[in-house]
C-alpha cells in the first residue's frame, strides 16, 4: 500500500500497511493512534463525502431546471415527477452496490473501497455536464441522463458507510460519535456548497442562460474535486480495527454470507433506524427548495436563501449531537429524534405555509437541528452495531436498502402525497410516518456507546 502514515516521532511505533510482517507493531485501537493520523483520516474522510454529496445535490437543487433541459414539455408538475423520478431510480441499485463496497471494504479494505468509489462519482458526475438536452437528441437525452445518475446512485452506495467505518475504527473509544459526525457535517457542507452555487447561479444569470448552459457548470467541479479527495485518500492507511482483524486472520472471504448468518437482528434494526434519516435528509435538506417554491410560491432565491441558513446550523448543531451522544448513549439521542419527529413535523410543515420568509428560516433550522439528533448519531450506531469483519457490509446494505426504498424515493413521493391529496402537509405526515418506523426499530436495540468495537 503506497506512502504509509507514519507516527509522530516520539511517539508509538510505525504504523505497517503489511499485516503480519514481523517485528512490526499492529494497533487494535484508534486510541493508539497519533493525534496527526487522526487529522488526515478526518479530513480525507471529510473530503471525499463532501465531493460525492456535492454531486448528489447539485442535481436535486436544479430539479427545475433539468426537467426543462431533459424531458419533453409538458405540465410543470408531470416534468418535476420525471426529474425526480430519476433521482429515485439511481437510488435502486444502492442495494447492489452496498453489497459490492461492503464485500471490497470488509475483504479487501475500507480504504480500497473509499478510493475508488469517489472516482466513479467523479466522473459520472462530470459527464451530466456534457450531456445534450431533449431538445437536442429527444429521448436520448433522458436515458442518458438515467443512466449516469444510476453509476452515480451505485459509487455512493459506499460512500457514507465506508467513511463512518473508517471514522469510527480510527477514532478513540470515548469519541467515537464525534468523530463520526464527521460524515453527516461533510454530506451537509455538499449541499451547502450545492444550495449556495445554485442560488448564485439563479440571481447572476438569466433565465435563458441558465436554461442554457448556466446549470451545467456545478457539474464540471466534480472532476478537480473528485482527483483532489482520491488523492487524499491514497495517502492513508487502512484502520487499526480492520489490520489487526487481517493479522489474526480472522478476516472473511464472504463478508455478505457472514453477515446474513450471523448479524441479521443487527440487520433488520439498522435498516429500520434509518428510515428517519433517509427521509428526513432527502425531504428537509434537498427537496425543501422546490417544495417551497414549486408548491408555496417563493422565489428561488428566497428558497435557496432559507435552506442555505438551515443547512449552515445543521452543521453546527451536528457535532454537538455527537458529543451528546458519546455522553448520553446513541438509543437515546435517537428515540429522542423520533418522538419530536412525531410531535412536531405537521405544525411546522403549517407555518411554513405562513408566508413569513422568517418563520420559514426558523422552521427549517427547527426541523435541520431535529434531524441531527439522529443523523449526527446514526453513523456511530450503526458502525457499532456489526462486527469489524462484517461492519462495511452492514452498514452499506442497511443504510442503502432504507434509502433506495425510501430516501431517493421522498422527493417523488412528496410530489406525488401532494399532487394525490391536494393537501401541502402531505411530506410533513409522511416524515411522521418514517419517525415511528425508527422508533420501533432503535428500542429493540442495545446500546453500543460504551462497549468497545467488536471484532468477529
Amino acid at each position: 500500500m503506497e506512502h504509509p502514515i507514519t507516527q509522530s516521532a516520539g511517539t508509538a511505533e510505525p504504523l505497517t500497511s503489511q499485516p503480519g510482517q514481523p517485528g512490526t507493531k499492529q494497533p487494535h485501537t484508534g486510541d493508539e493512534v497519533s493525534k496527526d493520523t487522526r487529522r488526515r483520516v478526518i479530513t480525507a474522510s471529510f473530503i471525499g463525502n463532501f465531493v460525492e454529496w456535492f454531486d448528489y445535490a447539485v442535481y436535486g437543487y436544479l430539479a427545475g431546471i433539468i426537467s426543462t433541459v431533459f424531458f419533453p414539455e409538458a405540465d410543470r408538475q408531470t416534468a418535476l415527477l420525471a426529474t425526480f423520478g430519476v433521482f429515485a431510480v439511481s437510488f435502486f441499485v444502492r442495494p447492489l452496490g452496498g453489497f459490492f463496497w461492503g464485500h471490497i471494504g470488509d475483504r479487501l479494505g475500507r480504504r480500497k473501497a473509499l478510493s475508488l468509489s469517489i472516482v466513479i462519482m467523479s466522473v459520472a458526475t462530470f459527464c451530466i455536464a456534457l450531456i445534450p438536452g431533449y431538445g437536442t437528441i429527444g429521448l436520448l437525452a433522458p436515458v442518458l441522463l438515467l443512466l449516469v445518475r444510476v453509476v452515480q446512485g451505485f459509487s455512493a452506495s459506499g460512500e457514507y458507510a465506508g467513511a463512518s467505518a473508517f471514522l469510527v475504527e480510527y477514532a478513540p473509544a470515548h469519541r467515537r460519535g464525534l468523530y463520526a459526525a464527521v460524515v453527516p457535517a461533510s454530506t451537509a457542507a455538499g449541499l451547502l456548497l450545492g444550495s449556495l452555487l445554485a442560488a448564485l447561479l439563479t440571481s447572476v444569470l438569466s433565465e435563458s442562460q441558465l436554461h442554457d448552459w448556466g446549470w451545467r457548470l456545478p457539474f464540471l467541479l466534480a472532476a478537480p474535486m473528485g482527483l483532489i479527495g482520491r488523492y487524499i485518500r491514497t495517502k492513508l492507511e487502512d484502520t487499526p480495527a480492520f489490520r489487526a482483524l487481517s493479522q489474526e486472520d480472522h478476516g472473511t472471504n464472504k463478508p455478505a454470507r457472514d453477515m446474513f448468518r450471523n448479524n441479521r437482528r443487527q440487520l433488520i434494526i439498522a435498516t429500520g433506524a434509518v428510515l428517519l434519516n433517509a427521509v428526513g435528509f432527502y425531504v428537509i435538506l434537498s427537496y425543501m427548495p422546490t417544495y417551497l417554491s414549486e408548491e408555496l410560491g417563493f422565489g428561488a432565491g428566497e428558497s435557496f436563501l432559507a435552506t442555505t441558513i438551515a443547512l449552515a446550523s445543521y452543521i453546527g448543531f451536528i457535532f454537538l449531537t455527537g458529543i451528546a451522544s458519546d455522553r448520553f448513549g446513541r438509543k437515546r439521542m435517537l428515540i429522542t429524534a423520533s418522538v419530536l419527529f412525531m410531535l412536531l413535523t405537521v405544525p411546522a410543515f403549517m407555518l411554513l405555509d405562513t408566508g413569513n420568509f422568517l418563520v420559514i428560516v426558523l422552521v427549517q433550522i427547527l426541523l435541520g437541528g431535529m434531524l441531527t439528533l439522529n443523523d449526527g448519531t446514526l453513523p456511530s450506531f450503526l458502525a457499532e452495531l456489526f462486527p469489524t469483519k462484517t461492519r462495511y457490509s452492514g452498514f452499506a446494505v442497511s443504510f442503502n436498502l432504507s434509502n433506495a426504498l425510501f430516501g431517493g424515493t421522498a422527493p417523488f413521493m412528496a410530489t406525488l402525497l401532494i399532487g394525490l391529496t391536494h393537501n401541502k402537509l402531505a411530506p410533513g405526515w409522511y416524515l411522521v410516518a418514517a419517525s415511528l418506523v425508527s422508533l420501533i426499530a432503535v428500542l429493540f436495540a442495545v446500546e453500543t456507546s460504551k462497549k468497545p468495537l467488536q471484532q468477529h
